[in-house]
């Protein structure tokens, strides 16, 4: 635990601090939007899913993109370096697996709340798969000191695939299939799907 706060304590702080100013600006982002007539439901789901988005995420990005004392190198042999973590002790195989299956699990779970289109295990696994490669490239383009590994982008995916999979599960998921009541009534209400677009 103490290596833990020696490494990271900057950013447990820093998310201490900014996870309820988030929360906060999602409270003024849902008021604003139900002042502009946005319905309820919608203006609630978009706020929450924001700051799920923010306070889930960006502190693992933070973690990902902090430079170390260490050499750059790049891993291209798919489960290479998944085999020989699994091969390791217990503790040392869940400390390198399990960030990194929860790094896109929020992404995975907020990001189609907030954008319905990408709604679905397998288009949220490519999200975190085209994310988590945009990171592990700029982990060896600014010369991080990191391996930028293919096995890293797999657990990524799959976290946010996960993310996607325990969405369908929530209250609040959108149904891609269900009419808009607009439609179904032919007045012009709002879509619950899209506030900047009406039935």
């Amino acid at each position: 635990m103490r290596a833990v706060w020696d490494a990271w304590g900057n950013v447990l702080v820093a998310w201490a601090i900014g996870a309820p100013l988030v929360v906060l600006g999602a409270w003024a982002l849902y008021r604003l939007r139900l002042r502009r007539g946005v319905p309820p439901p919608t203006a609630r789901r978009y706020s929450i899913a924001e700051a799920g988005i923010l306070v889930g995420t960006l502190p693992w990005v933070w973690m990902i993109l902090t430079p170390i004392d260490g050499e750059r190198a790049v891993l291209l042999v798919p489960l290479r370096d998944l085999l020989e973590t699994l091969a390791d002790t217990p503790w040392r195989a869940l400390v390198q697996i399990l960030p990194n299956m929860i790094v896109f699990l929020p992404l995975g779970f907020f990001l189609p709340m907030r954008f319905p289109r990408c709604a679905g295990v397998w288009r949220m696994t490519l999200i975190g798969a085209l994310c988590s490669t945009a990171l592990e490239s700029a982990q060896y383009v600014l010369d991080l000191g990191r391996f930028s590994s293919v096995d890293d982008v797999l657990m990524n995916a799959a976290g946010a695939g996960i993310g996607a999979a325990i969405a369908r599960l929530r209250p609040l998921a959108p149904r891609a299939q269900e009419p808009c009541q607009g439609h179904a009534s032919g007045g012009p209400h709002s879509c619950p799907h899209d506030f900047l677009h009406t039935c």
